[in-house]
């Protein structure tokens, strides 16, 4: 089994990084980040989908666990996560998925295009933290606590677009890339 974090990572920062490493800590997994192409709840990426790939790539740089899977860049927009996982099965039949939902994913779940039937592509884990649980029923089998880390890509975007550090809030590869590309601004 693999696990499966997908989202927008724009920009990936450490609290993502963190939450897979517990993941796949209380799981005994791989987990392969999955940048979405065009997110249909959250439209207008600051960054392109093969920037925020990029930006993966070199966050987990160096952790055998963790993995980058290009393949929502591959199919046509919107992302759909039910869409995503059943190309996967095709390309890899036979192996099976865990998908991992924050708690604001899991909150926009009834949200999402065909959700009831993500249970019987992958079985969909929450990621708990203090102050943020996740409902477990419909699709959500069930939860794994994760460390509270308030960081999120958009205060990440506001700080660069002020000229402000963000420094220890994404990987130093990561702050590098957002400079040499202008993003952000």
């Amino acid at each position: 089994m693999e696990a499966l974090f997908g989202g927008s990572f724009d920009p990936v920062h450490v609290g993502h990084l963190i939450v897979a490493e517990a993941a796949a800590e209380v799981l005994g997994v791989p987990v392969r980040f999955v940048p979405a192409r065009e997110q249909p709840l959250k439209r207008n990426a600051a960054a392109s989908a093969g920037q925020r790939a990029a930006m993966l790539d070199l966050a987990i740089a160096g952790n055998a666990r963790f993995s980058v899977d290009r393949i929502e860049l591959e199919l046509p927009p919107p992302s759909y996560t039910v869409r995503t996982l059943r190309a996967l099965s095709q390309r890899e039949p036979g192996n099976r998925f865990a998908l991992l939902l924050g708690a604001d994913a899991a909150r926009e779940l009834p949200q999402w295009w065909e959700a009831d039937a993500l249970s019987g592509l992958a079985e969909v884990i929450g990621l708990t933290r203090p102050g943020a649980p996740v409902p477990v029923g419909g699709p959500i089998s069930r939860t794994v606590p994760v460390p509270a880390i308030d960081i999120s890509a958009s205060t990440i975007r506001e700080r660069v677009a002020r000229g402000g550090s963000i420094r220890y809030l994404v990987p130093d590869a990561v702050r590098e890339y957002i400079a040499a590309q202008g993003l952000y601004r």
